[in-house]
């Protein structure tokens, strides 16, 4: 048993509302980060071996190439979207999922501006007392287009 199952469950509670709002602060920073086109911003937000599975693309592994796909990212693409956090799990004192959705509009530079809507999930670690990014995957909700 961990630790922190020997807490009474008042006191796990109250930490656990805490992580659930720590991370909820954590997914909204991304999704500024996302909507201001700040690399910066973005990976700050990663652990250092955080990876990013895009949709139809390899896996981004460790921080210098979550850098590099956000660079790629904001490079082409301009954001403009709203995040709805559907749940957070705390699974562990060290671990939690999350699951949001997006929706608005991207404007890509060879396509012009689309509707843009994804299911996401995140899974956070808690390093130095805070929840990172450790794994983001995500894929489109929209029809396939014709």
């Amino acid at each position: 048993m961990c630790a922190a199952g020997l807490l009474p469950q008042h006191i796990r509670s109250l930490i656990m509302s805490r992580d659930i709002e720590q991370i909820s602060a954590a997914l909204h920073a991304y999704q500024d980060a996302f909507n201001n086109s700040s690399v910066e911003d973005s990976v700050i937000l990663y652990t250092q071996d955080g990876v990013v599975m895009p949709q139809h693309s390899p896996s981004f592994v460790g921080i210098a190439n979550v850098r590099k796909a956000h660079e790629s990212f904001f490079e082409i693409i301009k954001f403009d979207v709203k995040f709805d956090i559907q749940e957070i799990v705390p699974i562990s004192p060290e671990y939690a999922f999350a699951r949001v959705n997006s929706a608005g509009t991207t404007v890509i530079e060879a396509h012009g501006q689309v509707a843009q809507a994804n299911q996401m999930l995140f899974v956070f670690r808690k390093v130095g007392g805070e929840w990172k990014i450790a794994r983001y995957c995500f894929s489109t909700t929209n029809p396939p287009s014709k």
